[in-house]
């Protein structure tokens, strides 16, 4: 019987989500991190014990017994990692954490959300439409959602959990979806898969994963050919076209409104508390779920009202008549296309400027022209240096190979990170965006000061964030 769970790696997104879980069912957990954040001092204040040196001392005794505990790990922990050297050698239950995602689609309903890019967003989107509902749910995410301040949702009582169905190692080849959106499958994770083919054909391999009788909502225009059970209902979505899709759209007055058009029901009306381009399509997705899982008409309107976002994804810091701030996570070129495009169809008249810090290594050796491609969307690209994560540096791959693939004509610098306040500061852009999955969104507060700094004092108020 498990009665203490172990996290090395305790302060991913992911991760925390699960050892809150834990949390809540009263184990005991603790857990490693290389760095406190405030995710990591929030889950201490819950009860978590979790210290930020790899030093098999500090484990505490309670997750020292191999037949009570179970340790969870994530595949960014390499495996010389002393503190999980100690627990295989000790014969311990170790899992990845999508491993134990699996199991709980094995024993609720999993709506699941997989996809390069779109998908941490539609399944909050998806979580927040059941909670708010009869229906109710539990759900692991890979964002803070606004609506909660976390990344988890503990319902006892439901059938239900949505999850965010993440391709990275191929961990979501644990899963077992009663139903899955596909949001898209533009090639990712290179480093992981080697090739675009590779890359499909996992995808294509998780829709083999779909429980009998579930549903497979699938993006349309994707080039992956599932493969699903004989008995799985297969539907697509899209903005305009598809089983799922949105009409009558109508944007202004920072508003967007439309109908959805379903094969489960049509729902009239449907006003984005998040109103930006992108997620319309998100929000059909979501609603595609939502709909399969029995909410009401009213049920649905009134949570895609009261969607606030997610921490990061088209996070706005800063609005007021001059000028516009948000953050966003978009770190593959098609994330970054959309969501250049979607803040134009807000901002159609406005200089934008974004701030680039490319994610990886291997991810910007392989995407260089397309980032440049999709920055060049932007009226002015500022790039600092690639943000590591996980990597070694790849010899001759620096941020210069976006901005000398950029467009002719497109304003460019490169900056090193510590003087992104002294560009916020110039003031010469009427929106700016950061980009991007690293550390820049460290700077999110001290950026919003240097903007109002720089306002007529009469606007220099941020209208409320979203």
């Amino acid at each position: 019987m498990v009665k203490s769970v172990y996290f090395v790696g305790i302060g991913g997104i992911g991760m925390s989500a699960i050892a809150r879980y834990y949390l809540q069912r009263g184990l005991v957990v603790a857990g490693y991190d290389k760095t406190p954040t405030p995710l990591t001092r929030e889950m201490e204040r819950e009860g978590a014990l979790i210290h930020y040196d790899e030093d098999v001392n500090l484990i505490p005794e309670a997750c020292r017994d191999a037949s009570t505990t179970l340790v969870v790990y994530t595949p960014a922990i390499p495996e010389s990692h002393a503190e999980l050297r100690y627990f295989r050698d000790g014969g311990f239950d170790l899992q990845k954490r999508a491993q134990v995602l699996g199991s709980l689609t094995r024993t609720h309903k999993g709506l699941c959300v997989a996809g390069t890019h779109g998908k941490t967003t539609t399944s909050s989107m998806t979580a927040h439409l059941l909670h708010q509902s009869h229906v109710d749910c539990n759900a692991f995410l890979g964002g803070i959602t606004k609506n909660y301040g976390t990344n988890y949702i503990l319902a006892p009582g439901s059938d239900y959990v949505v999850i965010e169905a993440d391709e990275f190692d191929r961990s979501f080849h644990h899963l077992s979806p009663f139903a899955t959106v596909i949001t898209a499958t533009d090639a990712d994770h290179l480093d992981i898969y080697g090739t675009e083919e590779a890359y499909l054909e996992s995808f294509r391999h998780y829709t083999e994963l779909i429980q009998s009788g579930g549903f497979l909502v699938l993006h349309t225009g994707l080039k992956m050919q599932p493969n699903t059970p004989a008995d799985v209902t297969t539907f697509t979505y899209g903005r305009e076209e598809g089983d799922f899709h949105a009409d009558n759209i109508r944007m202004g007055g920072g508003e967007i409104i439309f109908d959805l058009v379903s094969p489960l029901g049509n729902i009239s009306d449907i006003r984005l508390g998040v109103p930006v381009g992108i997620n319309i399509e998100n929000g059909i997705g979501a609603m595609a779920l939502a709909q399969i899982a029995g909410l009401t008409a009213e049920e649905i309107r009134k949570g895609m009202a009261s969607f606030k976002g997610v921490d990061r994804r088209f996070d706005f810091h800063l609005r007021t008549p001059e000028k516009a701030y948000i953050s966003d996570y978009a770190h593959h070129p098609a994330e970054i296309r959309q969501c250049v495009k979607s803040i134009r169809e807000v901002y159609p008249d406005k200089r934008i400027m974004g701030i680039f810090q490319p994610h990886l290594y291997s991810r910007t050796a392989d995407f260089y022209r397309d980032f440049a491609d999709s920055l060049s969307l932007l009226d002015e690209v500022v790039l600092t240096e690639i943000y590591p994560a996980r990597e070694q540096p790849i010899p001759g791959v620096t941020s210069k190979l976006i901005y000398d693939n950029l467009r002719p004509g497109i304003a460019r610098r490169i900056i090193e990170k510590k003087d992104v306040l002294d560009v916020v500061a110039e003031g010469a852009f009427d929106i700016l965006i950061t980009i991007g999955a690293g550390d820049l969104d460290n700077y999110a507060d001290a950026i919003a000061e240097t903007i109002k700094k720089t306002l007529p004092e009469a606007t220099s108020a941020p209208e409320e964030k979203k």
